[in-house]
């Protein structure tokens, strides 16, 4: 099985792509936003200097009543100013004009002096001087393609004089802020994708290290875990914390799955294995009586006691199965006041019943009552107490106690038989596994484990050679309602 690694993008398509584009997109916009507002302040600003000096001069003129001949007899003035700007069409643009003008907006000489170009230029940018005069706010108009602002006045006798101010330097400011501005723009957008691309790969690399551990796991190692970052950020490092879980939930639920898999595997084989030995003693009869080698009366019967007995092995094998396979399944038990000290003197009596000769000795706490599943619990006794009838010998004295300690109830089946080895001891619980002279179908244990771990407890075992087996089976304290103790029996 192959596996595909992710391919990693670093265009736009990336996260950190996206994420530098999304903070410079923000950033532009911000400039621009900024630059946008920075100019139009700053054009109101300059504007209204130049509006303020207009409407001042024109103010000054106003209260002073000049006529227009009066401006004539200034005649000196005039010259000095044409000196300034010459009448020529590629002179320079004047940084201020003053022109007289008509009822029909043509400029007028003044003081005997001829318009000059950018006057004529200026009386033909204005349509209506009237409304110019009466306007409280000067206007923009270009003079020989510079731009001006301009207002009027109108004399006493009737003319209109235009005053005109060049803001083409202020434009020119404005245009030499707008370079310098989208110049450290531009510079602060590169240096803002840099630092976003360092720290966004920094920040990013435990999304990357839980991309190649999600790889490596993929192809089979499944001890690979999320390593920390030196400096991580909170909802990382809680996303790195929970997919270490995960991967610790995942690698536990495989190995379970595994080491079921191989119990049942192991399972089915034993299984196989023990329904095969009656199966073949029941065929082997029915093929001897089939060919008729089964002449005397009393091979018939024997033959027939052996398939009898074969078959209720068969039966109890295939019974203790079925609870086998109904306790994997987790059932839901029947829990009810059980008194476990009646429990085990019943099983006590059992044993004395199939074996008089065997020493029994009950230690029971007065009458104990346990919130547990009835026939479970005789379903323990019974298995405990046939483990020792088909393991020790018949005079082995044995020994059945019951306490209360702690808000736990401990149960205890001892023995003084051989004992089992150690190995033996560790697999005692396994299904199917015989020690000693092999009898029995080896699932007793393996039932007893399975009840009490529905009942969640659980069971402990004691053993040496020589030195018999003791088993303890421990029920949890929320199983657990205890009477008074009414004393102790004996036998």
């Amino acid at each position: 099985m192959s596996v595909r690694h992710p391919r990693r993008r670093h265009g736009i398509h990336s996260l950190r792509g996206q994420l530098t584009l999304a903070n410079v997109g923000l950033l532009a916009l911000g400039i621009i936003v900024a630059t946008a507002v920075s100019l139009m302040g700053m054009r109101h600003y300059l504007l209204g200097q130049v509006d303020a000096g207009l409407l001042k001069t024109r103010n000054s003129l106003s209260s002073s009543g000049l006529t227009l001949r009066q401006i004539d007899s200034l005649t000196t003035l005039a010259v000095v100013r044409d000196r300034f700007v010459p009448p020529t069409d590629g002179s320079p643009k004047p940084a201020s004009i003053f022109t007289m003008v008509d009822a029909d907006g043509k400029a007028v000489s003044m003081g005997g002096v001829t318009p000059t170009n950018s006057q004529r230029a200026l009386a033909a940018a204005v349509d209506d001087a009237r409304a110019l005069a009466t306007d409280p706010e000067p206007h923009d108009v270009t003079v020989r393609g510079a731009p001006y602002r301009v207002t009027a006045i109108r004399l006493a006798d009737g003319p209109y004089l235009l005053l005109a101010s060049s803001t083409d330097a202020l434009h020119k400011g404005i245009a030499e802020a707008l370079k310098l501005d989208l110049a450290i723009g531009n510079l602060l957008l590169a240096l803002l994708a840099v630092l976003t691309m360092f720290s966004v790969r920094r920040r990013m690399r435990p999304l990357e290290d839980m991309v190649e551990t999600s790889s490596a796991i993929a192809e089979g190692d499944l001890t690979r875990r999320v390593p920390s970052s030196h400096h991580p950020t909170q909802e990382v490092e809680q996303l790195r914390l929970a997919l270490n879980s995960m991967l610790q939930q995942v690698e536990s639920a495989h190995r379970t799955r595994e080491r079921s898999a191989a119990q049942l595997r192991r399972f089915v084989g034993d299984a196989s294995h023990e329904l095969r030995t009656p199966l073949s003693a029941i065929r082997g009869y029915l093929q001897l009586y089939d060919k008729g080698m089964l002449r005397e009366p009393a091979e018939r019967k024997r033959a027939w006691e052996r398939m009898n007995a074969e078959a209720d092995r068969m039966g109890r094998l295939v019974d203790e199965l079925l609870i086998l396979a109904r306790l994997d399944q987790r059932p839901e038990l029947r829990f009810k006041s059980v008194d476990l000290s009646a429990l085990v003197r019943d099983a006590a009596a059992d044993l004395r019943a199939q074996q008089p000769g065997r020493p029994v000795t009950v230690h029971a706490d007065g009458t104990l009552l346990v919130d547990a599943d009835e026939s479970g619990l005789r379903q323990i006794l019974g298995n405990l107490v046939t483990n020792v009838r088909t393991h020790t010998p018949a005079d082995v004295p044995v020994r059945l106690g019951l306490e209360r300690a702690g808000g736990v109830v401990r149960l205890c089946v001892a023995d003084e038989g051989p004992g089992l080895a150690e190995d033996d001891a560790a697999r005692i619980f396994d299904r199917f596994f015989r020690a000693g002279s092999g009898a029995g179908s080896g699932l007793g244990m393996a039932i007893v484990l399975g009840v009490v771990t529905a009942h969640g407890g659980e069971v402990a075992v004691r053993t040496a050679p020589g030195e018999g087996l003791s088993v303890t089976v421990t029920l949890p304290a929320r199983t657990v309602r205890a009477r008074r103790d009414t004393g102790a029996g004996h036998a």
